[in-house]
């Protein structure tokens, strides 16, 4: 039997696999819902993107979106869905939420529109499709590495999964 110590150092496994890219665009005025108690509410939509990658390439239709939560420390919270369409015809929806840290004053500077060029966004992506070509994405779990450009309107992923 292992002992607390021998536990400590013992170190789990893994790696992580680059599956794709995408970008993503939003257009059109966002929906802001208000101040609510767990913090500002606004909706973003998604009006499409590219994806590239070397297990997936095509495109986000456009559809779906970004349903975003700042709260008062600064922290955005996401909840996002989009449809992927990949060049060979399969549909795949991602459903991801996500973390954006805009720093202490962020709930403030959000409610000024005065965001940072660039904000790092963390996300955990989940994939459902029933395309016979694309199930192994129903089993994976994955995290994405991201930067959101505010000026630009767009947010770039890279989503890895983890074996």
């Amino acid at each position: 039997m292992e002992t607390i110590e021998q536990q400590d150092r013992r170190l789990i496994t893994y790696s992580l696999e680059h599956i794709f890219s995408f970008t993503g665009r939003g257009g059109g005025a966002p929906d802001v819902i208000g101040q609510l108690p767990e913090g500002l509410r606004v909706n973003f939509n998604n009006t499409g993107g590219e994806i590239r990658g070397p297990r997936i390439r095509g495109r986000l239709r456009p559809v779906g979106g970004d349903w975003v939560t700042v709260r008062k420390d600064g922290t955005a919270l996401l909840d996002a869905r989009v449809t992927l369409e990949t060049d060979d015809g399969a549909l795949i929806l991602a459903m991801y939420p996500g973390v954006i840290d805009f720093g202490e004053d962020g709930y403030e500077k959000f409610l000024r529109s005065n965001l940072p060029p660039v904000a790092q966004v963390r996300i955990s992506p989940r994939f459902s499709t029933g395309h016979a070509g694309y199930l192994w994405l129903n089993r994976l779990h994955c995290l994405g590495i991201g930067e959101q450009i505010p000026a630009e309107r767009c947010v770039n992923y890279d989503i890895y999964a983890v074996r």
